[in-house]
């Protein structure tokens, strides 16, 4: 029997003897070595995708690989391709090191420098094992459907699923969309991490109300990343979300490279369902990292011209250092309206990546109070803003529920039962559903939905609802995600803006309303004293130049009265005296409420006035 071997080496110093020696053995047949984790797990995705048959028995990861540490390593492959046996070389043969290799899936180890015998026999050892579980299979199909495989490594590296979400400027709501898609993943009962490496100015636990010490910093230095050492940098938020926080001190941040960066998520991806990755807006060598070893990377815009060419910035900086290809990003708009001049169809052209279906639309009233008091765990559950998002977490297969369900609080599966499609219960852990054949029966969250080239969206007859805007899309409409779309209110599904002038016109029309009234009953007060002063005026002016020959008296009362409107006149008081040679008048009016004629203020404008008499 032919046994092919693939070694995994980045020293060159030590792959030129490490192969020399694998020649040696009898029916070996050693492949050229892959020089760092990435290459390996692309290579076997590649050959199980194509021809599964092809796969190497036998994969001999040397010590000295990177960037992904080697015992990770080993467990990423045993969990991918469960059978290909996996040998560990290495220089520590002590039991704690044999016994942590056997735990990551290694079936055997071998002592640097290497012996002929001792590889002969973990080669052979290793080899039988895996002829016997493909002969046990039947017809080996290499990794479970769905995990897709890109030209960097990202697509599935085993484990749960890994969602970076980039900016394309500052302002455009990145942050606000990791925290909704990783709170709506866990209220479907999916294990959840969120990790903020935008390392200079995240602002994850500003959002959430958290103050915790630890940051991913405090990771950045260690090899070997145990669960317990994961554990003790992690927070566990209220809502159940497992937070692992950027520094206070953004100039820590530039300690988290390229290798950091990919163990890190590498740790995270194996214990946790959903990892939901908040990259900021500038780009470092560690969220750079994060990117490509995702299976799914959002980039978020806004519908207008400098953030869209940001985007288009970003997707072309992406190709360029062979991070991310363009088609594999899917771009997501942001405060979108259907009024906007720049249309999805438009982000779409001008990117040249998908568009996600679910657009959020501009809900700055509704984000307002929960954004203030940091807390966007308490953002309104019927809120348009929220029902998007929660919206494009079901379009990335990011949540097992409805929209609806988890809207009324839906986390039936919050640290609770629920049931699989088969019938079996699964909790939130995801310890007791049935896994691969090297899995030890983990359960791992369905993967993401592959995004379409851009292109016209699918028309009525593949599940799009009439009117909805074409363009180039995400995943399909069938199944769960369908159901998602054809559940959510029509204000989630196209930008909120229908109805939404009448509704604020209806909500301000009475204070309009109240305040023209209040103007207008304040002119007419005005206008009464004015008619009050001047009809006193007139009276004492009448009565003084009727007391020489006439009657003062009547004189003053008819001028008080003749000055005035008829709806004023009917009830006036008017007074008049003479004090020595002095006629005062005192003519008193009613106050009309709103308009003349109506039932007047309980109160009375006065006037008064006075002149001597003549001569």
């Amino acid at each position: 029997m032919v046994i092919r071997i693939q070694p995994a080496v980045s020293d060159p110093d030590a792959a030129r003897p490490l192969v020399t020696l694998l020649g040696q053995l009898p029916d070996a047949e050693p492949v050229p070595p892959a020089v760092d984790s990435t290459q390996l797990l692309d290579s076997l995705a590649q050959l199980a995708g194509e021809a599964p048959a092809e796969l190497p028995e036998v994969v001999l990861v040397h010590e000295l690989i990177g960037p992904v540490p080697a015992l990770e390593l080993i467990s990423q492959v045993a969990l991918r391709f469960p059978a290909v046996g996996v040998v560990l070389a290495t220089r520590d043969t002590s039991p704690a090191l044999y016994a942590a290799a056997m735990d990551a899936g290694a079936r055997g180890v071998a002592g640097l420098p290497l012996g002929y015998d001792e590889l002969a026999a973990r080669v052979t050892a290793a080899a039988a094992w895996a002829t016997g579980v493909r002969r046990h299979l039947g017809g080996y199909e290499g990794p479970e459907a769905g995990y897709g495989t890109g030209a960097h490594g990202h697509g599935g590296q085993g484990g749960g699923t890994v969602v970076t979400v980039a900016g394309a400027k500052g302002g455009v709501g990145t942050t606000l969309t990791a925290v909704q898609l990783a709170l709506a993943a866990r209220a479907s009962g999916r294990t959840t991490a969120l990790v903020d490496l935008d390392l200079q100015a995240g602002d994850v636990a500003s959002l959430l109300d958290v103050r915790f010490r630890r940051s991913v910093v405090d990771l950045a230095g260690i090899k070997d990343l145990t669960p317990r050492v994961l554990q003790d940098a992690v927070y566990v938020h209220e809502t159940g979300v497992s937070l692992l926080l950027a520094p206070e001190e953004g100039e820590r941040g530039e300690e988290v490279d390229e290798r950091a960066a990919r163990q890190l998520v590498a740790a995270l991806r194996s214990r946790y369902e959903i990892v939901v990755v908040d990259c900021g807006t500038q780009m470092h060598t560690g969220n750079a990292a994060a990117i490509e070893a995702a299976d799914l990377a959002l980039l978020l815009t806004t519908p207008d011209v400098i953030a869209v060419r940001g985007a288009k910035r970003m997707v072309r900086l992406w190709d360029r250092l062979q991070i991310r290809k363009a088609e594999e990003t899917v771009t997501v708009v942001n405060r979108a309206s259907r009024h906007a001049e720049i249309q999805p169809q438009l982000v779409a052209r001008i990117t040249g990546s998908p568009v996600a279906r679910t657009t959020v639309p501009a809900g700055f009233k509704e984000l307002q109070s929960a954004l203030d008091a940091g807390r966007l765990q308490d953002l309104e559950a019927k809120g348009s803003v929220r029902q998007a998002l929660w919206g494009l977490a079901g379009e990335l297969g990011l949540v097992a529920a409805p929209v609806d369900e988890l809207a009324r609080g839906g986390a039936r599966g919050r640290g609770s039962g629920r049931r699989t499609a088969g019938g079996r219960q699964q909790r939130s852990g995801g310890g007791t559903g049935t896994g691969d054949a090297a899995g030890g029966g983990r359960t791992t969250a369905p993967r993401a939905q592959h995004a379409l080239p851009p292109g016209p969206a699918p028309g009525p007859a593949h599940g799009t609802e009439p009117g909805a805007p074409s363009g180039p899309a995400l995943g399909s409409d069938r199944g769960a995600v369908g159901f998602l779309r054809r559940r959510m209110p029509p204000g989630a599904r196209e930008g909120g803006d229908r109805g939404s002038l009448t509704v604020e016109f209806a909500g301000m029309a009475p204070i309009v309303l109240v305040t023209l009234v209040l103007l207008w009953q304040c002119v007419l007060i005005g206008y009464t004293f004015s008619l009050a002063g001047n009809s006193a005026d007139e009276a004492a002016r009448a009565a003084t130049a009727a007391a020489a020959h006439g009657d003062p008296q009547r004189a003053c009362e008819a001028a008080a009265r003749e000055h005035l409107p008829a709806k004023w006149r009917q009830d006036a008081s008017v007074s008049c005296s003479r004090g020595g040679t002095v006629w005062k008048a005192d003519v008193d009016l009613r106050t009309p409420l709103l308009f003349p004629g109506a039932a007047g203020l309980p109160f009375t404008v006065g006037g008064e006035a006075g002149a001597a008499e003549e001569g």
